[in-house]
């Protein structure tokens, strides 16, 4: 029973999701938002807001059984943007010039474990319905490393450059 996948629970998960990033984000309303599921080794549950202008995203670590905030979330820019990568298909990594790293998937449709106060089944999956919000995630990260292409921060082949760095990454 606890591995049924319920699609009755989407609006209450995604309104729980929602007061875990916005209890944190002073200006949460400017931010789209989507589930991300952690990746390569990184694990864990997050919700991403992210905005055109200014360009930013922010992570919100999630607590893995109750899908409340884990730790603050963090911020990432211009100012503060080490890279950005598409790593295998649907992933994405992002790392701040602090040294956080980031790496998660954003599927449009993805099951989640539901804490009780959202499942109609204690411990149930719920199927979260984010198939347009994944999309415009995806169209926000090219869009962010097509940005970050036209940075031109020293000659060729410099940190900054802009470039591929040779492993899939954009450098910021």
């Amino acid at each position: 029973m606890g591995n049924e996948v319920h699609d009755d629970g989407d609006a209450a998960l995604k309104s729980h999701l929602h007061r875990a990033f916005d209890g944190q984000i002073p200006n949460y309303g400017s931010y789209n938002l989507v589930y991300a599921a952690g990746r390569a080794g990184a694990g864990g549950a997050f919700v991403v807001g992210f905005r055109r202008q200014p360009m930013e995203i922010v992570v919100a670590p999630l607590h893995p059984r109750t899908l409340a905030a884990l730790e603050p979330a963090v911020a990432i820019n211009l100012t503060n943007l080490s890279h950005l990568a598409e790593v295998r298909a649907g992933g994405h990594e992002v790392g701040t010039s602090t040294g956080r790293v980031f790496r998660f998937g954003v599927d449009g449709t993805p099951s989640v474990d539901a804490p009780a106060a959202v499942s109609t089944a204690a411990g149930g999956r719920v199927r979260l319905d984010q198939a347009r919000d994944a999309l415009d995630f995806r169209d926000f990260m090219d869009e962010f490393m097509t940005m970050l292409d036209g940075f031109d921060g020293g000659g060729p082949g410099s940190a900054g450059d802009g470039e591929p760095s040779g492993d899939g990454q954009r450098r910021g």
